[in-house]
């Protein structure tokens, strides 16, 4: 069915649900997206956080070309998972909600058993192929004999990871996003760090921190599957048959979809690793790893609004999802820009941490982050395409933009290294954003933009003054990244602030209640306990 059924004339601006079941469905949204977006917000904070100051141990202690090693490694597990996956992670997340909703306990059994048993066989045979075929693309592709040494372990990490996605998706579909993040969040993040450590203390180096990514992944593994197994219907468990048509025909264009971003999210490290040696790929990778934090917003809103996407666009209430649509996204471009204008003010600062060597990152750190403004400012428009049965228009503009990417950075990296790869990762990541916008307001008749947003902007002005001052007054502070984090904090205040002064609009309002209710709810529970 068309994404545009039941769906009349363009909206530009807020649509206000006039009946009394559309405000209770908005405020129920909300409150579910506040809830468990704050638990992911929370734990893709710890791990994003730790993992920062990991990644400055690994970096001081195993160097640039270690960590280049690993990337590549990374990249090979990456080209070969373009076929492990099948697209059933994916249709997890639907297929388990839709099963569920029905009450169809011998298609949702039968779902979890089949896609189980083909992502194992598969994968064990693929990391097979890792072992046997890598040594060969690790000495003549990148040049890097010594990857070879490590492909047994790259292999184990593939293949427990798509069994982590997979029941990680399972766990969103049963709108569980809360305890799926407990495990992937708050006990592996730590648990990978303590194992890391250890073992590279005890003079294993990049083999210590490969096992112990092996070890966090097989507990990640074992707890996602206690926590799948007992939401599983009860006395069902015998019961089950093999994927319908409506699986297959949904994961087949996943499955082009993932092969798309895997294009859009590895080419960059792919030729850089052709035409750069591993220590440049390594510092790339840090740089890049330092921008992720600037969509963590987005990304902790995307685990809960994607299935409310499909609901919503099922059942023709426009009104709703416009108005989630623009009042999220509102909010996600509020929480990033002062975290990425923090970021490129203090990017040499930041990347010294790791090493004088990795300094030179400091351009992908900016660049990198101008991107991810744009992939935040326009919102969920991928889910949205996605959920609301317009996958087609998705991959053709990934298609176009996965074309594009490819051949700037054989145009750019050969002349300026990794700076290339971060200006074609940029120009892609905006026209991706932008072409995505243009069709969701096209296809669904909906956008995020109103007149509420010029009160952004004087918040923005604000903070961003703030962080260029601090950087201005602090310009000699020997420890850079200590000032950072005051930028940081003082940007957010002024930027919260200054929308307080400015008036916060109904939709901002009801969000802010919820979200702080939630907070609020969280301390006191942990000041009981």
């Amino acid at each position: 069915m068309s994404a545009a059924t039941n769906i009349s004339q363009p909206e530009v601006a807020v649509l206000v649900p006039a009946s009394t079941e559309n405000v209770i469905r908005f405020r129920t949204c909300i409150g579910s997206i506040s809830r468990q977006s704050l638990v992911y917000f929370a734990g893709t904070v710890l791990a994003t956080g730790a993992g920062y100051f990991f990644k400055i141990y690994l970096a001081r202690t195993l160097g640039a070309e270690a960590l280049g090693i690993y990337a590549l490694g990374m990249t090979i597990i990456g080209f070969i998972g373009v076929f492990n996956s099948l697209g059933l992670p994916t249709a997890a997340a639907r297929f388990v909600a839709a099963y569920s909703a029905r009450g169809e306990a011998w298609r949702l059994i039968g779902f979890l058993r089949s896609s189980l048993t083909v992502l194992t066989g598969l994968n064990l045979v693929l990391g097979a192929l890792v072992v046997i075929a890598g040594p060969w693309f690790a000495v003549h592709f990148y040049h890097a004999p010594r990857l070879k040494q490590y492909l047994w372990a790259f292999a184990i990490i593939m293949i427990l990871g798509v069994l982590n996605t997979f029941l990680s998706q399972v766990m969103a579909g049963y709108r569980d996003v809360a305890r799926r993040t407990i495990v992937t969040h708050f006990v592996a993040t730590p648990a990978n760090i303590v194992f890391a450590i250890a073992l590279i203390t005890a003079g294993f180096g990049l083999r210590g921190y490969l096992v112990a990514q092996v070890a966090s992944a097989l507990l990640v593994t074992c707890l996602l599957s206690g926590l799948v197994w007992r939401m599983m219907p009860a006395g069902e468990h015998r019961a089950g048959v093999w994927f319908g048509r409506d699986v297959v025909t949904f994961s087949s264009v996943a499955y082009g979809i993932a092969t798309l971003q895997f294009v859009l999210g590895q080419a960059d490290m792919i030729i850089l690793g052709h035409y750069q040696d591993a220590r440049q790929v390594g510092i790339y990778a840090v740089a890049t790893a330092l921008v992720g934090f600037v969509s963590i917003a987005l990304d902790s809103v995307n685990q809960i609004f994607a299935p409310m996407i499909s609901e919503l666009h099922a059942a023709g209430n426009r009104a709703v999802l416009q108005q989630l649509y623009s009042t999220l996204t509102k909010w996600i471009l509020t929480f990033t820009f002062p975290l990425a204008i923090t970021l490129m003010v203090f990017s040499h600062g930041l990347m010294s941490i790791f090493g004088v060597s990795f300094t030179s990152g400091m351009a992908v750190v900016v660049i990198g982050a101008i991107g991810q403004v744009f992939n935040c400012a326009v919102g969920s428009v991928g889910y949205l395409l996605l959920m609301s049965g317009n996958q087609t228009e998705l991959i053709r503009i990934q298609a176009v933009n996965a074309v594009l990417l490819v051949g700037l950075n054989f145009i750019l990296v050969p002349r300026i290294g990794i700076a290339g790869a971060a200006v074609a990762m940029m120009i892609t990541t905006i026209t991706t954003n932008l072409w995505g916008l243009g069709s969701v307001r096209r296809i669904l008749k909906i956008f995020p933009y109103h007149a509420g947003y010029f009160k952004l902007f004087l918040p923005a002005m604000g903070s961003a003054a703030s962080v260029l001052v601090l950087a201005r007054i602090f310009a000699d502070f020997p420890k850079q990244w200590q000032i950072a984090g005051v930028a940081l904090v003082v940007a957010y205040v002024i930027f919260g602030a200054t929308i307080l002064l400015l008036g916060l609009d109904d939709d901002d309002r009801e969000l802010a209640t919820l979200a702080w209710s939630r907070i609020g709810q969280n301390f006191r529970k942990m000041v009981v306990a």
